[in-house]
């Protein structure tokens, strides 16, 4: 399948459990869906399967947590056809608002991210996607971050 590029901000809002309340028309374009199909659904219906589960645990402990978080998010169009995103997601009072613009293309391809999400996401593989496959997954991450003497954050914001 082919990636999609596009300009502009992607916006949703979700409830508590992830259910979209909103979603603007850069949204419903890149993405291939309807406002009436997306409105209503859990916002997992754009998951993409090379998205390692380790990275959604960690941003959803996050904003759960009632903390914000940036992250680079690979996600599927109705087509099959997948878009990179830089999300911001922020905790609002009924739930989660998200903006995600279009990352640098070098920078999930060439530098770190793409990667490192193939590596985390083989070890799930490996490990017939367990929680110990996740945990694996996660000490890759960790081990990376280590190896640079960053956090996460200061890692986001050195691609970002």
């Amino acid at each position: 399948m082919a990636e999609i590029t596009y300009t502009g901000t992607i916006i949703s809002d979700t409830d508590k459990k992830g259910i979209i309340t909103s979603a603007n028309d850069v949204f419903q374009e890149v993405a291939g869906y309807s406002e009436d199909e997306l409105v209503g659904a859990n916002h997992n219906i754009v998951r993409h399967d090379d998205m390692p589960r380790a990275c959604f645990k960690l941003v959803w402990d996050t904003i759960s947590s009632g903390k914000e978080i940036r992250a680079f998010v690979i996600n599927k169009a109705k087509n099959g056809d997948h878009y990179w995103v830089l999300a911001h997601i922020t905790p609002t009072a009924d739930g989660y608002h998200a903006e995600r613009q279009a990352p640098n293309p070098a920078i999930i391809n060439d530098v770190v991210v793409a990667p490192l999400y193939k590596q985390m996401r083989d070890k799930e593989k490996e490990m017939n996607y367990s929680n110990e496959g996740m945990e694996a997954a996660t000490q890759i991450l960790l081990d990376v971050l280590t190896d640079k003497g960053l956090s996460y954050d200061e890692l986001i914001d050195a691609l970002a």
